[in-house]
């Protein structure tokens, strides 16, 4: 087996196949005893036993974890119901001789959820999900309450996607609480939530969310087989379902959008996208996407079509400078010095005299540096992040220019380079292109423009055979004969009453989404 195949090759696990469930007994203390032999020395597991009943002959027991299970919840609208409320409620004891369960199922419990559980693995997942198990003598159906209580972070405004115009809230940690933020946002019953568990170990909620007459079919079939696949021990994060479902792990460029906003992840399904939400993560993913979807951000859709349109053309345009800036700097100081104008070729053969190095190890030296301190300001807390990321620009680009380690215009380069970076909506797409960045400048080091053109064009033979579950990564652009309406949402964001269709994305036979009945102009039919 070859060392690709040994790294990155499919091998069996060589995990034994999960045994059969155990069911359980209809004697308490049996079952009691087997939960504390599958929860050995595990103490925030609370057993409470309690006898209820006129004459205290009936026993149950309450199974939760300290910490994650509601005490409130369980003390009022449990406890409390069955020790005392349930003595002076009718009917008698003689009534109830062989219903207990049932009555206790249908009437003594008041929480808002509560069912009837088969197995001892389905209990205690349960359990580690922070409900509480309600065992029963003479009864071999434990039920399971609705008591999840442990703390969440509040709602606030998304740090990685900030607006100026626009909702503030974002996603947190817990996810029935953002699908809650988005079902606030689509009040539909076409929307879908189906909810599977992930992760041998770790049991993660995955939400699956789409609306069933706008989704693409192909899409939500590809997205429900590539998680079925999972089998890893436990997912953290959102990006551990992305990194094992996204169609091409090797390429640098993601094919799912990430977001903290809800409105961002309405949007895309109204748009006959799939979310996939996972619990303990506020980072919602959104499949399909495009390369065009990802230069998009909420904000254009609130502003005014032409505030927007000329923005988007800025971000195109950075995307650019973020890509080839650098490495234009090298090709054409290094190869091609007669293509710049005699004068600025005289500065900077003047701002270069001194310099020791090649312009590609000037650029390598400014990138590298940069990309330390980007990474230094990232894990450093806030404040002193921002500051340690600006003073140490500036004094690192300074001294090295004062020491004749780089020229002045490198520095300007590799600034104006960074910046641009920033104003793409996308970390993810940016940080693709922060690697394919330096693949331009060995390329321009060696090669001169010649090298910058050819990796260019490789770039984009691969960008244009990436798909994302089905769609083409370029689209429209590479498939705009058939869906030229998309391009209506592209460089240039059309007005909101001609943007009438969704987009090829969404299912065929559910494309209108807005029918303008406006009149022609409203100042005539005020003049009437």
């Amino acid at each position: 087996m070859s060392l690709w195949e040994n790294l990155f090759g499919k091998k069996t696990s060589g995990e034994p196949a999960p045994g059969p469930e155990t069911k359980l007994e209809k004697d308490i203390d049996k079952n009691l005893e087997m939960f504390k032999e599958t929860l050995v020395d595990c103490d925030d597991v609370i057993y409470r036993e309690a006898s209820v009943g006129k004459k205290g002959d009936f026993k149950v027991a309450l199974i939760y974890v300290d910490g994650m299970a509601n005490r409130d919840l369980l003390n009022r609208d449990v406890l409390k119901n069955l020790m005392i409320s349930s003595r002076i409620a009718e009917p008698d004891e003689r009534t109830i001789k062989n219903k207990v369960h049932e009555l206790i199922f249908e009437q003594n419990i008041t929480t808002t959820e509560i069912k009837e559980l088969e197995t001892l693995e389905q209990c205690i997942t349960n359990i580690l999900s922070g409900e509480t198990i309600l065992l029963l003598d003479k009864s071999d159906k434990p039920l399971v309450i609705a008591s999840r209580g442990f703390v969440t972070r509040g709602v606030s405004e998304p740090s990685t996607e900030a607006v100026v115009r626009g909702p503030r809230d974002g996603f947190v940690e817990t996810a029935r609480m953002n699908t809650a933020l988005i079902r606030r946002r689509i009040r539909d019953p076409k929307l879908k939530i189906k909810v599977r568990q992930i992760g041998r170990r770790s049991k993660t909620d995955v939400n699956i969310m789409y609306i069933e007459d706008l989704v693409n079919r192909r899409a939500l079939e590809l997205v429900e087989e590539r998680l079925n696949t999972i089998d890893i021990d436990a997912i953290l994060d959102s990006g551990f379902v992305e990194q094992l479902i996204e169609d091409d792990w090797k390429s640098p460029f993601p094919q799912m959008q990430n977001t903290e906003r809800p409105d961002t992840a309405a949007a895309a399904l109204y748009d006959g996208r799939i979310v996939i939400v996972v619990d303990n993560t506020p980072f919602i993913l959104v499949v399909p996407t495009t390369f065009n979807a990802l230069l998009q951000a909420t904000e254009d859709y609130y502003e005014r079509w032409t505030i927007a349109s000329a923005v988007r053309i800025l971000r195109y345009v950075a995307v650019f400078i973020a890509l080839l800036a650098p490495s234009l700097y090298v090709a054409l100081t290094s190869y091609h010095p007669q293509m710049i104008p005699t004068q600025l070729a005289l500065v900077i053969g003047a701002t270069r005299e001194g310099v020791p190095f090649p312009a590609i190890v000037e650029a390598l030296i400014m990138e590298l540096t940069i990309e330390i301190l980007r990474e230094a300001g990232v894990r450093l807390p806030g404040p002193i992040g921002a500051t340690i990321g600006i003073v140490g620009g500036l004094v690192i680009g300074q001294a090295a220019v004062e020491a004749g380690l780089v020229a002045p215009l490198m520095v300007i380069t590799v600034a104006v380079t960074a910046i641009s970076s920033f104003s793409i909506p996308s970390y993810n797409l940016a940080i693709g292109f922060r690697l394919v960045r330096f693949l331009f400048i060995f390329a321009a080091g060696f090669l001169g423009l010649y090298g910058v053109v050819l990796i260019f064009l490789l770039v984009l033979v691969h960008l244009c055979s990436l798909k994302s579950f089905g769609i083409p990564y370029m689209s429209p652009f590479v498939n705009y004969v058939d869906n030229v309406g998309d391009l209506k949402d592209t460089f240039v964001l059309f007005p909101l009453p001609g943007l009438k269709r969704r987009s090829s994305i969404a299912f065929r036979k559910n494309k209108v989404r807005l029918d303008d009945k406006r009149p022609e102009q409203f100042y005539r039919e005020e003049d009437k």
